[in-house]
């Protein structure tokens, strides 16, 4: 396509459909003044591609695991990368990052980073010494070497910052504001009108998010609803254990929506979870998109206490805290929120929130970074 325009190259390693940060950063590269090609990859469950503002490409592999997938992975978008005409790369997270450094220097054209995690400090990589010391290295490589780069929040730019000595921008993955948005009643989505209903969201519901404790809670507790929505490693286990227990009229699972349908059960929701496990540091330092998401449906929140989140929550005074992950407990601290005299008050500081933390400023910290990497 024949264009006078710059061309940005975004790319990501998932199935690009469920990914709101990368989205986002496309549109604001429009606004820019690119063109926007955002390349990802395709799996058998992968939603269609939206008609975006931009162009998607999906690549399909044989694998979709391990280090076959990674290296094919890598390959492939170098070669892509290479061949194609682009005035800025656009590099989210360290499975993306070796490809795009590469044609960076190849071709001598800016390159941004955007880190969305601790990368190496993932729990998968954990126990297998070998792979980690594979993304450690690259990390350890390219990272000072590079001039723009963001995460999403301080506590992450803070580590980055004081291993690498290469400043890092935080620009924390807020939602844009829902114009003229309204949800679907219960009865459109086929919910109870006369239970509690909390949920869990995320596309990363994986192991020690705390997903299985909060479904062995369901024992104990009455009139309420678990809607737990998107996908994970944990998925499959969690299907098995609702059988297992009998919690078929206690907790519905929904496979992985796009950000539009999502929302229509958000606000339809009473409580929004987020207990991650204090087992590594890149959930320890999390601050995950559906905490801004319950924020946006104006939930009150029940959490774990890590350090940004409960940061956040005691600030604006949304919401409680779990001390641990026993069922019992967790169910104990559903009770205590939901039937709270501060229910309506947590609920209502949300608005307070959005008003100071928002996307229309959040975003203005990447366009400084776009027009600094087009500046070099």
């Amino acid at each position: 396509m024949f264009t006078k325009k710059k061309i940005a190259t975004v790319s990501v390693i998932n199935d690009l459909v469920s990914d709101n940060r990368v989205n986002k950063t496309c549109l604001i590269l429009i606004e820019c003044g690119y063109d926007v090609l955002l390349i990802g990859r395709k799996l058998s469950n992968s939603l269609p591609i939206p008609n975006w503002y931009f162009r998607a490409e999906r690549m399909n592999f044989i694998f979709n695991s391990g280090p076959i997938f990674y290296l094919f992975f890598n390959v492939r978008l170098f070669f892509k990368l290479l061949f194609i005409k682009n005035d800025l790369l656009f590099a989210n997270d360290l499975d993306t990052l070796l490809p795009n450094y590469l044609v960076s220097k190849l071709k001598r054209i800016p390159l941004i980073y955007d880190s969305h995690e601790l990368f190496c400090e993932v729990p998968e990589l954990l126990n297998t010494t070998f792979k980690r010391k594979i993304w450690q290295s690259i990390e350890k490589r390219i990272i000072p070497e590079l001039k723009n780069c963001i995460t999403v929040n301080y506590s992450i730019a803070k580590i980055f910052e004081e291993k690498y000595k290469v400043s890092f921008k935080t620009v924390r993955n807020i939602p844009e504001t829902l114009k003229q948005f309204n949800p679907k009643t219960r009865e459109e989505l086929n919910l109870p009108l006369n239970k509690k209903i909390i949920l869990l969201q995320g596309a990363g519901i994986n192991i020690d998010r705390g997903a299985e404790e909060l479904l062995d809670a369901m024992e104990f507790l009455e009139n309420t609803l678990l809607l737990i929505i998107g996908s994970g490693d944990v998925w499959e286990i969690l299907k098995h254990k609702i059988k297992k227990l009998k919690l078929e009229t206690k907790v519905l699972l929904i496979d992985k929506l796009s950000k539009g349908e999502l929302m229509h059960y958000t606000f339809n929701a009473n409580l929004g979870i987020s207990i991650d496990k204090n087992t590594n540091l890149n959930y320890y330092y999390s601050l995950p998109n559906k905490i801004f998401d319950y924020i946006q449906a104006q939930l009150p929140i029940l959490a774990s206490r890590l350090p940004e989140i409960e940061t956040l929550i005691l600030r604006y005074n949304i919401g409680s805290f779990i001390d641990n992950h026993n069922p019992k407990h967790i169910a104990q601290k559903i009770n205590e929120i939901l039937n709270s005299n501060n229910y309506l008050e947590y609920k209502n500081n949300t608005k307070k929130v959005m008003l100071d933390i928002n996307w229309q400023n959040e975003k203005l910290k990447l366009i400084e970074v776009i027009n600094q990497a087009q500046n070099q």
